[in-house]
């Protein structure tokens, strides 16, 4: 079977990361220190995500502040708003504030990609917010209802992806909690398949998952199927495969088979065991593995060492063997 891991959230930074920006903060060091402390994560990083075999790299994404910053900070119509507790999580975000029907500015995402990613686009994996979860988790002042609001976003983001598409950007990440969540019907539901028809129709030939966690994914299968993208990412910690309902046709699944809620390593030949089960339950063609939530949550080490029984999983998987 085909098989892709990788990561599918940002890393979480290092301690000696994490102090160099706290120092900054205090006027203890330079944004030149800073920078370069980052540089050197990002590529030990990429390196790593390289040595564990992973298809495609992301850097960690180290920078990003919470899932929307990028977006919130890059594009027009929005302020910060307050920390907000994310789902049901020890994690917090800044809600953004939409004050008017948001806008692109050009080149707002591709200047925020970590360096490493834009000197080799071709094997980069960039992650970005859902439209649907974007919307949801919004304080929307726009006077825009919310299905309109989805579906603009969607459209905006397929922008963002036809400008990465011409630097040779290939690989994306939709994460869509809030799918799986509170799952969306009727205009919602609507507006949900037309902002990833929109996004589709953007880079021809790229790929694109969106990837969901939370909640049992159930519910919203019927939707899910639907949407146009390359595969569908379920949490496997909320859900046993066995579950999971019955596809009537082949496509590729993204599954979700580390927890980052607790340290303990997971066994790789249970995670092959259990990712092969839902493969056949979907009847996958292809198997993108990846983090049931993002493993953000858990410090860098024992993220670290998950992303290697991730690695070790994927070529138990590869070789038809879960043993």
């Amino acid at each position: 079977m085909l098989v892709d891991a990788g990561l599918v959230s940002p890393f979480p930074r290092s301690e000696a990361l994490v102090r160099a920006t706290r120092d900054l903060d205090r006027g203890r060091t330079s944004a030149e220190e800073v920078e370069r402390a980052y540089r050197a994560a990002e590529e030990a990083l990429v390196a790593e995500e390289r040595t564990f075999g992973f298809g495609s790299v992301t850097a960690g994404f180290l920078r990003n502040d919470d899932l929307f910053r990028t977006l919130v900070s890059g594009w027009e119509g929005f302020a910060l708003g307050p920390l907000t507790r994310w789902f049901e999580s020890n994690t917090f975000y800044r809600r953004p504030v939409l004050l008017h029907p948001p806008a692109r500015r050009p080149g707002a995402v591709l200047a925020s990609l970590p360096p490493p990613l834009r000197a080799d686009p071709a094997a980069a994996r960039i992650l970005l917010p859902g439209p649907f979860t974007f919307a949801g988790l919004l304080d929307n002042r726009s006077g825009e209802t919310g299905p309109a609001l989805v579906h603009r976003l969607g459209r905006l983001l397929a922008e963002e992806l036809r400008e990465l598409g011409r630097d040779g950007f290939r690989t994306f990440v939709f994460s869509e909690p809030l799918v799986v969540v509170d799952p969306p019907e009727g205009p919602a539901g609507a507006s949900l398949e037309e902002a990833y028809r929109s996004i589709a129709a953007a880079v021809p030939g790229a790929t694109t998952v969106l990837w969901t966690y939370g909640a049992a994914p159930g519910p919203a299968f019927p939707l899910l199927d639907r949407l146009a993208v390359t595969a569908v990412g379920v949490d496997l910690t909320e859900v046993e495969p066995e579950r999971l309902p019955e596809s009537d046709r082949p496509r590729e699944l993204g599954v979700g088979v580390l927890d980052p809620r607790t340290t303990l390593l997971e066994d790789p030949a249970e995670i092959a065991r259990v990712a092969l089960a839902a493969a056949g339950r979907r009847r996958a063609r292809r198997l993108w593995l990846g983090v049931g939530a993002p493993l953000e949550w858990l410090p860098a080490e024992p993220a670290r060492a998950k992303l290697g029984v991730l690695a070790d999983a994927a070529r138990r998987i590869a070789q038809g063997a879960s043993a």
